[in-house]
C-alpha cells in the first residue's frame, strides 16, 4: 500500500536506532533486515546469541552493517542495567537479586536500552503478550511528563482506491485503555491527533464516536463523549474535532451532512476515537477482516520514549512497518 511505502520513506529520512526484544524469532529477524534495506537502521536484536545468529546465517546476513546483537546473558551492558532497574524499582522493595534477574529478560533489557539512551525506541510483542510488552515499557521507560495517560491506537491503511478517497486513518484507543472517562477520552483524542500529524503528515480531523449523533439519543455514555469533546476543545481550541458522532456520520459525507449539518468533521474524519475498548477493538478488527484494511498496532503513545507492541500473529512486513512507526515517533 502506498501509505506504508510513504511511512517507510519518511522514516528513512530520519533513521533511528531501534532495539527489537525478540531477536530469536525468525519474523523479527526478517523484518529487521528489510528495515535495514529500507534505510531505517541501525537495529539491535536482543536474544540468545546462537539463536539470533542461526537466523542470520540462513538469511546470509551475518556481519550485516548496521545490525547488532545483544545477548543479556553475556552482554557487558547487563550489570549496568540491573543497577538501573534496581534504582527504578527500589521504591517497590525490589532486591538486587531480583533486579539482576529482570535485567536478563529481553523485554526489560530492550526497554532499559531505550531508558538509558542506548537506543531510541523498542519493538516487541511478536512472541510476548501485549500485557508483558506494555508492562516492561511502562516500568522501564515510563509516561512522558506532559502526557495525561499512556494509550494506544492503530494506524489503519485502507485498501487501494478506496471509495472514500482516504488512504489511512487513526483508530484509538483500540488496545489499552478499557473504559476511559471523559477527561481520559479527551487526552486519547489529543494524543491521536498528534500521532496523525507525526505518522501520516495529515491535518487531523477528529471524530468522537458514539451510538448517537448530535443528541439523537440520550444516555450517560453519550454524555461522556460530549463532555470529552468539551474538554478537548477547551484544551486544544485550534484542533478540528466534533462529537458525538455515529460512525457513518463521521465517515460518509452525505450521511454527515444529513445527520450533523454544519459540522466541520462529519463525513471527513481521519481520526476516530472510540468510547471504550469494546467498541475500539471490535471496530478495528471489522475494518481489518471485512474492510480489508492493514492494521498496524497497537501503537503506544504517551510514553517518555517510543516503545511499541506487535501482534503475536504478525508477519515480517508488520515488523518492518512497526520499526518505521517507532522511528518516526523517535524523531519528535
Amino acid at each position: 500500500m502506498s501509505v506504508l511505502r510513504d511511512l517507510q520513506s519518511r522514516a528513512a529520512a530520519r533513521p533511528a536506532h531501534i532495539v527489537l526484544s525478540e531477536g530469536h524469532d525468525q519474523r523479527v529477524v526478517a523484518g529487521a533486515l528489510a528495515a535495514l534495506d529500507a534505510g531505517l537502521g541501525p537495529i539491535t536484536l536482543v536474544g540468545p546469541y546462537a539463536e539470533v545468529t542461526a537466523h542470520l546465517v540462513k538469511a546470509n546476513a551475518v556481519g550485516r552493517v548496521g545490525l547488532h546483537i545483544e545477548d543479556p546473558e553475556t552482554s557487558s551492558r547487563t550489570a549496568g542495567y540491573a543497577a538501573l532497574y534496581l534504582d527504578l524499582r527500589k521504591h517497590k522493595g525490589v532486591s538486587e537479586d531480583v533486579a539482576a534477574l529482570q535485567a536478563h529478560d529481553p523485554l526489560v533489557f530492550a526497554a532499559l536500552m531505550v531508558r538509558n539512551g542506548d537506543a531510541e525506541g523498542t519493538v516487541g510483542g511478536a512472541v510476548a503478550t501485549t500485557s508483558e510488552t506494555v508492562r516492561a515499557a511502562l516500568m522501564m521507560i515510563g509516561k512522558a511528563p506532559d502526557a495525561a495517560l499512556v494509550s494506544s491506537f492503530f494506524l489503519m491503511a485502507l485498501p487501494a482506491n478506496h471509495p472514500s478517497g482516504r488512504t489511512a486513518m487513526i483508530f484509538g484507543d483500540c488496545g489499552l485503555v478499557i473504559d476511559p472517562d471523559a477527561a481520559e477520552l479527551a487526552a486519547i483524542a489529543a494524543a491521536c491527533a498528534t500521532s496523525c500529524v507525526q505518522l501520516l503528515g495529515d491535518t487531523p480531523k477528529v471524530a468522537l464516536l458514539s451510538f448517537s449523533t448530535k443528541g439523537s439519543a440520550r444516555h450517560e455514555r453519550v454524555t461522556k463523549v460530549t463532555d470529552a469533546l468539551a474538554i478537548l476543545q477547551a484544551d486544544h481550541p485550534k484542533l478540528s474535532a466534533d462529537g458525538e458522532l455515529q460512525f457513518d456520520a463521521a465517515f460518509v459525507p452525505d450521511v454527515g451532512a444529513s445527520k450533523a449539518p454544519g459540522s466541520p468533521i462529519a463525513g471527513h474524519a481521519n481520526v476516530l476515537i472510540f468510547p471504550n475498548l469494546d467498541a475500539g477493538n471490535i471496530g478495528y478488527k471489522i475494518a481489518q477482516r471485512i474492510g480489508g484494511c492493514n492494521a498496524i498496532g497497537p501503537i503506544l503513545q504517551g510514553l517518555a520514549k517510543p516503545a511499541n507492541d506487535l501482534s503475536r500473529g504478525c508477519t515480517a512486513t508488520d515488523v518492518t512497518n512497526m520499526i518505521a512507526v517507532t522511528t518516526l515517533q523517535a524523531a519528535k
